[in-house]
């Protein structure tokens, strides 16, 4: 498990080297659920040697997710070393196991938030929260259900009696709605849009962030620091919390089977996930035999 980071100007980021590949890119950003990992959560065939031969190229590869930096940390433990974590949907980036930027929401927020899903409990809408914080995740509710999806995401995660009074700068409360959380929790907290960030990031999940948190943002903040341009940056995504992260990048693919607004928003569409489409799009614009199949 990593340590936790501790905050470091980010200008003590270096570059890579510009890329031998012919397309330029030096850059390359993954969502994780439903873009580069299958419907069944599993890394795709022949990664390891594709970021190693990204790496001898001098190309950066950095995943993006709305999942905890420990549970991606976790998930490239063999190859994390000088990369760049883009966590819980640009609100926490890591790099090395120093925090680059985080955007932790007002303590207050975070009260309203847990309030207003035990409000939609009480009401019989079958969700829970999770109150992401820098060192763990917090949930209230022990249903084993709940809590399986919540492990998905979140390897450090504890029960709390009181998920709105822990203390740990908290990143983004998400929900997890065992219904559609696109038609019902999303509309539910309107209340919260007019100030905050509430984006849609899977069938049953809805996060809750500040304005100035997303995962374009974070891109766009990691592209000024090592002088790579949107032309040198290939993205990849299929859910609404990758749109400002698409919008970062000229070499922009939404998968096959990504949600249509995300497919509309691209400006290229790679294979399904369960095609293994980041990594035969890779291959086939870098030219890396290992991935292009």
């Amino acid at each position: 498990m990593p340590s936790d980071p501790s905050p470091v100007p980010s200008s003590l980021l270096t570059a890579p080297e510009p890329s031998t590949g012919p397309a330029g890119i030096r850059l390359i950003v993954s969502d994780m659920d439903g873009t580069l990992l299958d419907d069944a959560k599993r890394v795709p065939a022949g990664l390891w040697p594709v970021l190693a031969e990204l790496r001898r190229r001098g190309v950066l590869f950095s995943p993006a997710s709305g999942r905890q930096y420990a549970t991606l940390a976790k998930e490239f433990a063999a190859v994390d070393d000088g990369m760049v974590f883009i966590a819980e949907n640009g609100s926490y980036v890591v790099r090395d196991g120093v925090e680059l930027s985080s955007d932790p929401l007002d303590p207050a927020v975070v009260v309203r938030l847990v309030e207003a899903v035990r409000g939609l409990a009480s009401q019989g809408v079958n969700v829970g929260a999770v109150v992401c914080g820098k060192r763990s995740a917090y949930v209230e509710w022990t249903d084993e259900a709940f809590l399986a999806e919540v492990r998905k995401y979140y390897v450090r995660n504890r029960v709390v009696a009181d998920a709105a009074a822990v203390e740990d700068d908290v990143l983004k409360v998400a929900l997890y709605d065992f219904g559609s959380a696109e038609r019902t929790t999303a509309p539910a907290l309107a209340p919260f849009a007019a100030t905050h960030q509430v984006v849609v990031s899977g069938e049953h999940w809805v996060d809750v962030m500040n304005r100035t948190a997303n995962k374009g943002a974070a891109l766009r903040g990691l592209q000024r620091e090592l002088g790579i341009t949107p032309a040198e940056t290939m993205v990849f995504g299929d859910y609404l919390n990758d749109l400002e992260m698409l919008d970062a990048a000229e070499w922009s693919f939404a998968m096959a089977n990504a949600h249509p607004e995300v497919i509309r928003r691209a400006r290229h569409l790679a294979p399904s996930n369960n095609d293994n489409g980041v990594l035969r799009t890779i291959g086939r614009l870098l030219h890396l035999p290992m991935a292009d199949g």
